[in-house]
């Protein structure tokens, strides 16, 4: 083998490691992301309520904010925006969805924490965000969010703010899909 076939040989395996390294890197970033807490990233799958004594002694006020992504018509808006709650009890809050377009589509809501640290120590039981949500053209949606702030949240974090941004998913054949769970969303 010649130098310059050596050199080409080379090359190419660097370019494909890297290729494979770039791909590599989002589901890294995201596991990495869910295991430290950084970047407000939350488990999205139903977690069991840590049976502890609820801390009356201490209040967090809990925030709600909604966004939509790009093109979607639909609104998401929460009925509560903020709450007080007491560490180590479930609360639950109830948000809307409406589709202002002509036709049915998909959606779905994808949640992120402040400060990050707080993601660490917020639990879901039941939330809207874990599956996609199917509305007809004009549909109103209600579903609710169930959630705990476990008692070994820092004391130093007296606010939370849970976020939501609302995406379009991929049109697909509705058959394809599976069903929401949440009543009204089913295809």
């Amino acid at each position: 083998m010649t130098g310059v076939q050596r050199t080409v040989t080379r090359t190419v395996v660097v370019l494909l490691a890297m290729f494979v390294f770039a791909f590599a890197l989002v589901p890294l970033y995201d596991v990495f992301c869910r295991i430290t807490g950084i970047n407000g990233k939350v488990e999205n799958t139903a977690q069991a309520m840590v049976r502890d004594s609820i801390d009356e002694s201490r209040v967090i006020t809990v925030q709600f904010v909604t966004r939509a992504g790009a093109g979607l018509p639909w609104k998401l808006e929460v009925l509560n925006r903020q709450v007080r709650v007491h560490p180590g009890a479930a609360t639950e809050v109830h948000f809307a969805f409406t589709n202002h377009g002509a036709t049915a589509g998909w959606g779905r809501a994808v949640p992120s924490v402040s400060p990050s640290e707080a993601s660490l120590y917020m639990r879901k039981i039941t939330c809207f965000c874990f599956q996609e949500q199917r509305l007809a053209a004009g549909e109103r949606l209600e579903a609710p969010l169930v959630f705990q702030l476990t008692r070994d949240l820092p004391d130093d974090i007296k606010t939370v703010t849970l976020v939501y941004t609302l995406y379009p998913v991929d049109d697909k054949p509705l058959a394809t899909k599976a069903t929401s769970g949440v009543p009204g969303g089913e295809a």
